[in-house]
């Protein structure tokens, strides 16, 4: 076996001991399923119908398959079975490198899918990076720079206008205060005092 090739597979053992590798068609399945799984690895002697139950699980989860250069009994020596005929590696960055490295043997087979799952990588890391310094953020009371709302405009008050009088409702400017308006009647006993009436005002006595 050549040293790519085992270090394929070295990376497949690492990913299942990390619990980022699916092992079997239903663990598969339900990792596709689930959107979950990353790349499909098919052995190179696996039958028909499991080809066609890999594409269709690559279909429901959005994600790669392909098949590698090793058998079902040597996939089953490097992940502790008997035999494996199909895995799925759930780690972004795990399945990058088991591609690279496929890309690398192989690359006029494996290199498209390459290109693909590193353009994967590079987005899922960019949103780990922002979603590591939104929790930072919130921990710190910060928030997201934004626009700032600007205030309502203060109205100000000439020096003319705060001269001037006010007038309002009910209120009239001083020079005109006390005036009569034209045209009213005027009242002959307007400035005299009232004459209270009761108790202590004079009365003639009756004898």
């Amino acid at each position: 076996m050549r040293m790519d090739n085992k270090r394929i597979l070295s990376l497949l053992g690492l990913a299942l001991r990390g619990g980022n590798l699916a092992v079997g068609e239903e663990p598969v399945e339900a990792a596709a399923r689930a959107r979950d799984a990353r790349v499909l690895l098919l052995a190179a002697n696996a039958a028909a119908g499991t080809r066609r139950r890999a594409e269709h699980f690559a279909q429901a989860g959005q994600c790669l398959w392909l098949c590698v250069p090793f058998t079902k009994e040597e996939l089953g020596t490097a992940l502790g079975r008997a035999s494996v005929a199909l895995t799925a590696v759930t780690d972004t960055g795990l399945a990058n490198a088991v591609v690279h490295r496929l890309a690398e043997g192989d690359p006029a087979r494996y290199s498209e899918a390459a290109a693909r799952l590193e353009v994967k990588a590079r987005r899922a890391e960019e949103r780990r990076a922002e979603r590591v310094t939104h929790e930072k953020n919130a921990r710190q009371g910060k928030r997201k720079p934004g626009k700032i709302p600007e205030s309502p405009p203060k109205r100000t008050v000439s020096a003319e206008r705060r001269a001037a009088p006010s007038q309002g409702t009910g209120s009239r400017p001083a020079a005109r205060r006390g005036r009569p308006r034209p045209g009213a009647r005027a009242k002959p006993y307007a400035h005299s005092h009232p004459v209270k009436k009761g108790k202590g005002s004079f009365r003639k006595r009756e004898d």
